[in-house]
């Protein structure tokens, strides 16, 4: 309502023509009746400013108060993280390898602004960029280094500080606790009782400038520090801004945490292609192995004399290979060896015992004339 009042407040010579027709109140219309019941207050416009600053002083303060906070503790913990600072290290000596040779190698440092640029640069298959090495390096052997983000908490709040606007607001807060204060000074004496209006603004601009004195000195510290800042990393802090070093250095935080995920993501597919390669040989090996054992040479098997080493040796070790199954010519030629074997014998019995002179009973021959003669001719292939 205060800040429409001072937006359609009309202009001094207008207030002074309605201040003129109070007489006449009862025949204006509402808009005029309003108007001249505000022109009869005394120096109504800075009251009207007084009262809204002090109605705005706390959200005021509330703005600019963190703002400085956060970036002189954002300058306070870049300086005093080891983390960082190693990983810094880290980076100068991987970019020193990398350039070594040409006109940037042995190079004492680099910009902060660079970091930003470490994604940019990628491998020959463009899988991974020299970020990604950045942090597989440090997950390896530098593991403390990947929660430097932990000691940058104020980075991020710092990056959307402007320290124009900040100033800006700073030097207003001032200008306007001054103005109140020479209002309050030159104000005068009440109109009324009920005129409160130089007593209320004179308690309030003491706290008001107390409290603004406060976040003035932390607003100069801050550019110190920043300041102090500069010097440490190698920047002119006139030329690069708040917003700009902290929004870079941002930026670097959200990327390397997201190097970290990508990295996890990446050893965890892997690692998932590995045990699949690993199940798909194990697989294969076993079919193999079945395969062997089903093409094994199975020496019972009749006609079936060829087989793997491995077969045979099994089959002589368990003396399957003495119990061949012979076929009806072999089995034929056994029966007919064995007959030429039993005459013969005989014969040479006969010849070996004297004939006896008791009577000789005939006996009937055991096989037919020639049949030894044929018997022979059908064991020689037994014989060979």
């Amino acid at each position: 309502m205060v800040q429409n009042l001072i937006k359609q407040l009309p202009e001094e010579e207008q207030l002074n023509v309605l201040a003129e027709m109070k007489d006449e109140y009862e025949d204006l219309a509402e808009a005029e009746q309003f108007g001249v019941v505000m022109s009869s207050v005394k120096r109504l416009k800075p009251r009207l400013t007084a009262i809204l600053f002090r109605l705005q002083f706390e959200e005021q303060m509330n703005n600019v108060k963190p703002d400085v906070v956060s970036v002189s503790a954002a300058c306070e913990e870049l300086r005093k993280s080891e983390s960082f600072a190693q990983l810094l290290q880290i980076i100068l000596l991987v970019g020193n390898f990398m350039n070594a040779g040409s006109r940037n190698a042995k190079a004492f440092g680099f910009s902060i602004s660079y970091l930003c640029k470490l994604r940019d640069t990628k491998s020959a298959d463009h899988k991974m960029t020299l970020l990604h090495f950045l942090v597989e390096v440090c997950q390896e052997q530098y593991p403390d280094v990947l929660h430097f983000t932990e000691d940058l908490i104020h980075v991020e709040k710092a990056s959307r500080v402007s320290a124009e606007t900040l100033q800006k607001n700073i030097d207003q807060m001032g200008r306007q606790i001054a103005g109140l204060e020479k209002d309050i000074e030159t104000f005068p004496p009440p109109q009324s009782d009920k005129d409160k209006f130089v007593e209320k603004m004179s308690s309030f601009v003491s706290v008001a400038r107390e409290q603004y004195e406060k976040v003035d000195l932390m607003h100069k510290s801050m550019e110190k520090q920043y300041e102090e800042l500069g010097k440490y990393f190698v920047f002119d802090p006139k030329k690069i801004s708040v917003e700009e070093f902290f929004g870079d250095l941002n930026n670097f935080c959200n990327m390397f945490q997201q190097a970290v995920k990508d990295n996890q993501r990446r050893k965890e597919a892997e690692e998932k292609i590995r045990r699949a390669k690993l199940a798909k040989e194990k697989a294969e090996k076993e079919k193999e192995e079945k395969a062997k054992k089903s093409q094994m040479l199975d020496i019972n098997a009749e006609g079936d004399e060829t087989g793997i080493m491995d077969g045979l040796l099994e089959a002589l070790q368990s003396g399957a290979a003495f119990r061949r199954k012979r076929g009806p010519r072999q089995a034929a030629n056994r029966r007919a060896g064995n007959a030429v074997t039993s005459i013969l014998a005989k014969e040479l019995l006969q010849e070996s015992t004297p004939p006896k002179k008791t009577k000789v009973q005939k006996e009937e021959p055991l096989m037919e004339a020639g049949s030894l003669e044929d018997l022979l001719e059908e064991a020689t292939p037994l014989s060979s």
